[in-house]
């Protein structure tokens, strides 16, 4: 994939408008426009480092642009959870005093290297006996190094697992444990209860899991990196106020009888979910079909996703003859919406519910767009939402 060269204008630069509709109405774009709400990103910053027990770093992964980056380091942020080299460098040179922390358990071969050697990461986790030779092999300096035992966390409670792919059980997590203790190295633990988790109880159950890879181990570990899922609110998915988490969590960690474990967390949708939103223009109605602007291989990636209906509400715009902005009034019903490329698999999953009087030229706003969506955008077929705006 050949992602356009652009030159990245500055945030401070970028057209700022009052509201949603007088940036529809001023720009009248005609490819798809990010709209960025920085209190939306400052709140969500400030419900994290106010109410989680420990230290919150930002899931790179979840939108790794420069835009996402700089606002919550406004908001606080300081802590980035990086999952490869590239996330690490793209931090570092937005943000030279970010500390970065290499939370993937299977690294390209000389990645952990260049990112201790470099730019100063220390604390990396693994999930087997082979990565954890390698990762010391790579740094060797083993005294510097927080090592990350990840667990398999397979509970329920969230709309995508993440255990399939890494963690270990806790009688495995033990023995690595105990080995890199002998290696000099800080033994910690790590987990993933699943993306936009929806149950609080998920983490208290994962707390009891490493507790008995720690039983078994008989190692003491200097942190416990609960890891991300938190969730933002999207369309028909409420999910439990942040604080049902957070104490959950405390309590959980109450009872690991841990007083000075250093406790880590790695939210990345719940943090830019909703500081982003996006424009879409109707390219062609044809009957009960709509063709955008947009779609699965630009900002709609995550559609592909079972689970997340009604992820993002839209909301219809038109403009009258005096180019003044109106939103879209009638009775709402399902249309099957097309992206903008050749492919035929470029087609939303779900229908988008919008009044039967969207045509032409429309304008359809989709809320919530800031997570797995500036993140999985490719240039296939020539198409690649670039264009941003701030509502302010």
């Amino acid at each position: 994939m050949t992602v356009p060269a652009t030159t990245l204008t500055p945030l401070a630069a970028l057209p700022r408008f009052a509201s949603t509709p007088k940036a529809i109405e001023a720009l009248k774009p005609q490819t798809p426009l990010y709209l960025l709400h920085p209190e939306k990103f400052a709140a969500a910053a400030k419900t994290f480092l106010e109410g989680f027990p420990g230290d919150v770093l930002y899931a790179v992964k979840a939108n790794p642009h420069p835009y996402a980056l700089q606002l919550l380091w406004e908001g606080g942020i300081r802590h980035f959870d990086s999952a490869s080299l590239g996330e690490i460098e793209t931090v570092k040179a937005l943000l030279p005093e970010a500390i970065c922390h290499f939370m993937a358990p299977v690294r390209l071969a000389g990645q952990a290297k260049a990112a201790f050697s470099r730019h100063g990461v220390t604390d990396y986790v693994i999930d087997s006996a082979g990565e954890l030779e390698k990762l010391l092999a790579e740094t060797g300096e083993p005294k510097r190094l927080r090592i990350f035992v990840r667990l398999v966390a397979s509970l329920g409670g969230a709309l995508l697992e993440m255990s399939s792919k890494y963690g270990c059980r806790p009688e495995e997590a033990a023995k690595l444990l105990k080995r890199v203790k002998a290696a000099g190295a800080q033994p910690c633990l790590t987990f993933h209860v699943g993306s936009q988790c929806l149950s609080p109880f998920s983490y208290a159950q994962a707390i009891e899991i490493a507790q008995q890879a720690l039983r078994q181990s008989g190692v003491t570990i200097a942190a416990l990196d609960i890891g991300g899922g938190f969730p933002t609110a999207y369309s028909g998915q409420e999910p439990p106020p942040y604080h049902w988490f957070f104490d959950m969590i405390r309590t959980a960690l109450d009872n690991l009888a841990l007083p000075n474990l250093n406790v880590m967390c790695e939210p990345g949708r719940a943090l830019c979910g909703q500081g982003i939103s996006l424009v879409t223009q109707v390219l062609m109605r044809r009957g009960d079909k709509l063709y955008l602007n947009d779609g699965i291989y630009g900002s709609f990636d995550e559609q592909r996703f079972a689970g997340f209906d009604e992820d993002y509400p839209p909301t219809g715009f038109t403009l009258d003859a005096r180019g003044r902005l109106k939103e879209l009034s009638g009775e709402n019903r399902p249309f099957r919406a097309y992206g903008p490329t050749c492919d035929s698999a470029d087609v939303l999953p779900r229908p988008v519910l919008l009044p039967d009087s969207v045509k032409d030229g429309d304008y359809v706003l989709f809320g919530a767009m800031g997570a797995y969506t500036v993140s999985s955008r490719s240039a296939f077929n020539g198409y690649y939402p670039d264009s941003w705006a701030v509502i302010a």
